[in-house]
């Protein structure tokens, strides 16, 4: 069957308008990110610097301040400061302007650092929102893109759309933006934003330049219903570890700044859920997507038995998936083993994303073997 060249042109066309707005969102998810570390920055610096002191010389002075500081934990601030001052003495008016803490916060306030500055909030926080907002809107349209141009390749050629790197790129690519997407209706995750825009974008450049492979028909060895189910299932598994890989790093990130709070352009980490949050999240995601990959592993076996005539035969890309399984079996197990760290055990989900990136990119591009048609 011949290749329909100017739907694969248009999918080509549709790739870079991809990569044009996922850039946009990725400078927008930025702002959105690392604004609140440099707004405040100076700010709190300033508090901690000089506010410390003269807040404990106010507070040692103030007969006022310290008997707002005592009533304030009996939850009786108004009445006793009145009574300890006499009605309607400055005590009062002291209380009036001193709902907020002395320490120059918000009650129940978020901000760059877990709670927002005054002045800061009002000012700053609904711009930064709007970031975020402007951020998602351009992923769904970057990811509608992503989609259109995997929709006319496949019409293209009339194929499925994942029988080389390229394609196997472009699928995951647009499975992870889709997931982001869809893991935002149910919890604010737009501060990975930035993350996966970023990581959807490279893949995207590797897709047009190291990985691109004009749209032809699928060579013999491919055309097997096995196709359907194998790399599918391969592609969802690369997803899923890279996802947990991305909250795993954020994790060991969090986990820092709840002992010593991060300063400067990582500022903003200090606002991000708790390191136990993030690590919850990325053991579901790790946990499901060993089970794909072990699906992986055995459908990639029954179907080299049907290609080859063999189960298994070491080639190069057999061993590595089999390493890659090996490295998340030692992740599972070492979370339910008393003695690792939530931080060492991150520290093995990376080492384990970093054997698929391997086995995906080295294995099929320099390595020898049967899998060396997947390649470019």
């Amino acid at each position: 069957m011949d290749v329909n060249v100017a739907l694969a042109q248009w999918s080509n066309l549709l790739i870079y308008s991809a990569m044009a707005v996922y850039a946009i969102a990725f400078i927008i998810y930025a702002f959105d990110l690392f604004g609140p570390a440099f707004a405040g920055d100076t700010q709190k610096a300033d508090k901690e610097s000089g506010g410390t002191a003269d807040s404990q010389a106010d507070r040692t002075d103030d007969p006022s301040i310290g008997a707002k500081s005592v009533n304030r934990t009996a939850g009786s601030r108004t009445e006793s400061t009145a009574a300890a001052a006499g009605p309607g003495s400055a005590a009062t008016a002291v209380l009036d302007d001193g709902d907020r803490p002395v320490d120059g916060t918000r009650d129940g306030g978020m901000g760059s650092g877990g709670a927002e500055d005054d002045g800061h909030a009002d000012a700053s926080t609904p711009d930064l929102r709007r970031w975020a907002r402007a951020g998602t809107a351009l992923t769904v349209l970057a990811t509608a893109f992503l989609l259109g141009a995997i929709v006319t390749r496949t019409l293209a050629v009339m194929r499925v759309p994942w029988s080389n790197m390229m394609e196997y790129a472009l699928i995951a690519s647009a499975i992870a933006a889709v997931a982001y997407l869809v893991l935002l209706k149910f919890r604010d995750f737009r501060y990975l934003g930035t993350f996966v825009t970023f990581s959807v974008l490279l893949v995207l450049g590797l897709c047009i330049t190291v990985f691109h492979t004009p749209a032809a028909q699928i060579i013999p060895a491919l055309d097997n219903y096995w196709i359907w189910i194998h790399v599918p299932i391969a592609i969802l598994s690369t997803v899923l570890l890279y996802l947990s890989a991305i909250i795993a790093l954020v994790q060991i990130l969090r986990s820092r700044s709840e002992s010593k709070p991060w300063r400067g352009p990582l500022r903003f980490i200090n606002a991000l859920p708790g390191s136990k949050e993030l690590e919850k999240a990325s053991y579901r995601f790790a946990a499901v997507g060993f089970v794909t990959w072990t699906f992986t592993l055995v459908a990639g076996a029954y179907w080299a038995e049907i290609a080859w005539g063999r189960y298994w035969g070491w080639d190069s890309k057999e061993i590595w998936t089999f390493v890659v399984w090996v490295v998340y079996a030692a992740y599972l197990h070492a979370r339910a083993t008393r003695g690792w760290t939530p931080t060492r055990v991150a520290v093995l989900n990376l080492i384990g994303i970093a054997s698929v990136i391997f086995n995906f990119s080295v294995v099929n591009l320099y390595f020898n073997g049967l899998h060396a048609y997947a390649g470019v």
